[in-house]
């Protein structure tokens, strides 16, 4: 396995990894996501996501005398601004093992590690503020314009803190819009797409986000689950299916104490909702063409029917039609009038666009990829 040293400080050393190893795979998978308080999950389908990825995705590793402490993934991809394509970068997987998260000592001694240990992170800030890492992180990768981001609980304020330290500013909000059906049925005009269909509802997707920002189709046709429910022969709305799992932790608030506690015991809820394997489908790369809205609800619930699932779960800028679209539909199921999740963060660092290219971020909705959550 091919690995580059960044940076060596007495017992601690950062390398950046080309591919996940055994150590690696294990640190994730074993992670307890999310923040105190809040949600809090374990995924259950590390390895294979991480396969999905293929030579995309790399690692910048923290070692203690080659003992894996800490790691963090870097997903290279293109994302488009309002039509305009960049080399990106998306952060996701941040692991670190609980033991090495230790209090400061106290006194002098203290103040002189916390001095070290503080230089030390700058450093590790310093890479991650690289805008090689965009372009695979070589020494002689692309210095064009390009763009760093990743996704923060807006409780999380650990993550927060890393964030904005390493210079990522925050740029939008989203929320979790949930979707359900305790008997999911078929839809007549529903039915997966074709492989050789699916370059014309790319085209589709690239005109329907084409106001968005940080768009991109790298995994709208996982697996080729793409299903689309067509009127008069026409495609007017459509949606990419990943199934995942979870292992709930914790659900914050008084509903969550319920569903954690209460409701999936109930024959009916235990359908929807399971925290020991949390069963749902991701809906993925949304499309609907402008007056088919009312027609989402029947789209997921064919494909929760087809998947065989009854739950599914996406993620959209809170300042966006197609949330607003969702929000106020009555027919979304029982499991999202009960969610209360907080608001995510997006957080990003611009290198070599213009004033004007960064502005744009901030003013158009934040395309939120649902693989990235699986």
């Amino acid at each position: 396995m091919e690995q580059e040293q960044l940076l060596d400080y007495k017992k601690l050393e950062v390398r950046k990894v080309r591919s996940a190893d055994e150590d690696i795979t294990d640190l994730i998978k074993s992670t307890v996501l999310g923040s105190e308080g809040g949600m809090r999950y374990i995924m259950l389908n590390t390895p294979e996501r991480i396969r999905s990825y293929g030579d995309r995705l790399s690692f910048i590793a923290l070692y203690k005398r080659n003992s894996l402490k800490g790691v963090i993934g870097l997903c290279r991809r293109m994302t488009s601004n309002r039509g305009i394509k960049y080399s990106s970068a998306y952060l996701r997987y941040l692991a670190v093992q609980s033991a090495f998260q230790v209090e400061r000592a106290p006194g002098k001694a203290g103040r002189q590690l916390s001095g070290a240990a503080d230089s030390f992170k700058q450093k590790i800030f310093s890479v991650f503020r690289d805008p090689r890492l965009a372009a695979g992180g070589d020494a002689d990768g692309n210095a064009g314009p390009n763009v760093l981001y990743a996704y923060v609980e807006s409780h999380n304020e650990r993550s927060r803190n890393m964030i904005n330290q390493a210079g990522y500013e925050y740029i939008r909000s989203f929320l979790t819009v949930a979707f359900s059906r305790f008997s999911p049925k078929p839809h007549p005009s529903v039915e997966k797409l074709s492989p050789e269909e699916e370059p014309a509802m790319a085209k589709l997707l690239e005109e329907f986000y084409s106001g968005y920002c940080f768009y991109t189709d790298e995994f709208s046709f996982h697996d080729h689950k793409y299903y689309v429910l067509r009127r008069n022969g026409e495609i007017v709305a459509g949606v990419g299916a990943i199934p995942a799992r979870y292992r709930m932790v914790n659900v914050p608030g008084l509903w969550g104490w319920m569903m954690m506690k209460v409701l999936h015991r109930a024959p009916y809820f235990r359908r929807l909702f399971r925290p020991e394997e949390f069963r749902y489908i991701i809906l993925n790369a949304i499309y609907c063409r402008e007056g088919s809205e009312d027609l989402l609800p029947d789209l997921f619930g064919a494909v929760c029917a087809e998947e065989g699932h009854h739950t599914a779960l996406t993620w959209l800028d809170d300042h966006s039609r197609l949330y607003e679209t969702l929000r106020t539909n009555r027919r979304m199921g029982a499991l999202n009038r009960l969610l209360n999740a907080k608001p995510g963060l997006v957080y990003a660092l611009f290198s070599g666009l213009t004033p004007g290219e960064t502005e744009k971020f901030y003013d158009s909705p934040a395309y939120i990829s649902g693989f990235d959550f699986s």
